[in-house]
């Protein structure tokens, strides 16, 4: 007989499981509740119910999918839990799989192995999708849940900020009920930890605001010339969707043999690129534009050619090269001031930073390790060529504080509940997405109140990032108390 153990289910865990065990559901609950939990309460029953089946559990990443075997672990007197992963041999894998009864993984891992013939669901009676947000089009956990026979359990904080979003992942995951809290129900609220935001503004110092001008003028000559292609939106209201539908056209105008096409396609490729120098300079710092420039230089397309070629941005390159090589964009002063603060306040305190881009994390970590008292460990995707070793090992060397702050790109916004939790979050540049403004705020505050700091340059897209996922985010929220209040009415009639 399998049974929970070393923690007493919430009433809410315990009313959202229940209409899980006869539908396959969607539960959409705040960060910090305890969705983990309610996955553990159902795979409880099921495995009771169908003895010798399994159960699966999937998640975005290596570190998530491990820590949540290990939750399953200390939650239950199951024996057999597995963690599955790409780095095991696929030999090794199916003999983990047949003897597993909880088996925890990633959904590419999986897909992987059914698609060779490795494994099978058959036996498998529960599919929980873990940040079920992703599971749109062709996403792995989508695949799996395609032929599913058993019952599925998707979880998420943040499902989209439409109703057509949280509709395709309805679809994609074959959903029949949706379970919704949100921060205002009673249920809840009592398990809601205060989160204390502040915002914290910067001003660009005038050798970025020179380099910001001659970058902008170059932007808004590219913009210009659009209406050569016959693209006669006004220049200000032009965004970077508009700029990827025109580039898509465009690819369609070239199969046509519209030679215009070619050099419209190389237009808008040096407009997104400009876009992109903007954006590094106002958010993150001299030694990323640096970067990037080289990158440009060592690139062989007409577009980066043209834009190393334009007399503005060889000022620009002129102006960074006389730069002292000790300046820093404010953000780097601004943040060592927060974080010493911190420390002084709370000695003990773990912080967490967020960060957009590899090499700012980098530079974070390295400005921070010249500070007393500041034990700063960085935090990467496999992308940035981090094995998923490397990555656990790092969240244990954190929770266990052998440093006490982590920097970290997008790999720790899903679903890591960090041992001890974190007591500061900063962002240090601002998201469009109301899914992993979500995500990162999640981090702090799950046990006790934690404060989260939004570092901004003022007239820069951080303010414009920053405005449009607190829309989204609101639209969301409306979007799920509409739903919410729709399914109790037609309780109410039933």
């Amino acid at each position: 007989m399998f049974e929970i153990k070393g923690f007493i289910p919430r009433k809410y865990q315990e009313n959202i499981a229940e209409t899980c065990k006869n539908s396959n559901t969607l539960v959409i609950l705040p960060t910090g509740l305890g969705k983990t939990k309610i996955a553990v309460l159902l795979a409880v029953n099921e495995l009771n119910k169908f003895p010798n089946s399994k159960v699966l559990i999937t998640s975005p990443t290596k570190p998530l999918s491990s820590q949540l075997s290990r939750e399953f672990a200390s939650s239950t007197n199951i024996e057999k839990i597995s963690l599955l992963t790409g780095s095991v041999s696929p030999k090794k894998r199916a003999e983990i799989w047949e003897s597993s009864t909880v088996i925890s993984a990633t959904p590419q891992t999986v897909r992987s192995d059914l698609e060779n013939n490795r494994i099978t669901l058959s036996e498998v009676k529960l599919l929980i999708v873990d940040e079920c947000h992703r599971s749109k089009m062709r996403y792995a956990s989508t695949i799996l849940a395609k032929d599913f026979q058993g019952k599925i359990l998707a979880l998420t904080a943040s499902p989209g900020n439409t109703k057509e979003q949280i509709n395709e992942i309805c679809q994609n995951l074959n959903i029949e009920k949706v379970e919704i809290r949100t921060d205002d129900d009673e249920d809840v609220k009592e398990y809601l930890q205060k989160k204390d935001i502040k915002y914290v503004n910067v001003d660009l110092p005038e050798e970025l605001l020179n380099l910001q001008k001659l970058i902008k003028e170059v932007k808004d000559e590219k913009l210009k010339d659009l209406k050569k292609v016959g693209f006669t939106k006004p220049v200000y209201l032009i965004n970077k969707k508009d700029l990827l539908m025109l580039q898509k056209r465009l690819q369609s105008e070239i199969r046509k043999n519209n030679y215009m096409a070619f050099y419209g396609i190389s237009l808008v490729a040096q407009i997104i690129k400009i876009d992109h120098l903007l954006g590094l300079l106002e958010t993150q710092g001299i030694n990323q534009l640096k970067e990037y420039l080289e990158k440009l230089k060592a690139e062989t397309t007409k577009a980066s050619k043209t834009i190393l070629n334009h007399e503005k941005i060889k000022k620009v390159i002129n102006e960074i090269d006389n730069l002292n090589k000790d300046f820093r964009h404010p953000k780097i002063i601004k943040l060592k001031e927060i974080i010493k603060e911190e420390l002084i306040l709370n000695p003990n305190s773990k912080i967490l930073i967020f960060a957009n881009f590899r090499n700012s994390v980098m530079e974070v970590v390295n400005e921070l390790k010249k500070e007393s008292g500041v034990r700063p460990i960085f935090l990467l995707g496999q992308k940035e060529g981090i094995t998923q070793k490397q990555q656990i090992q790092t969240i244990k060397l954190f929770e266990d504080n052998e440093f006490n702050v982590l920097v970290a790109t997008s790999i720790a916004e899903e679903g890591l509940d960090l041992k001890g939790g974190a007591n500061l979050a900063v962002f240090y540049d601002s998201v469009p997405s109301e899914i992993r403004n979500i995500q990162r705020k999640g981090r702090v505050g799950r046990l006790d109140a934690g404060k989260i700091i939004f570092l901004l340059t003022k007239n820069s897209r951080d303010i414009a990032y920053f405005w449009t996922s607190k829309r989204k985010e609101t639209k969301m929220k409306n979007i799920i108390k509409g739903i919410q209040a729709k399914q109790e009415i037609q309780k109410t009639l039933k």
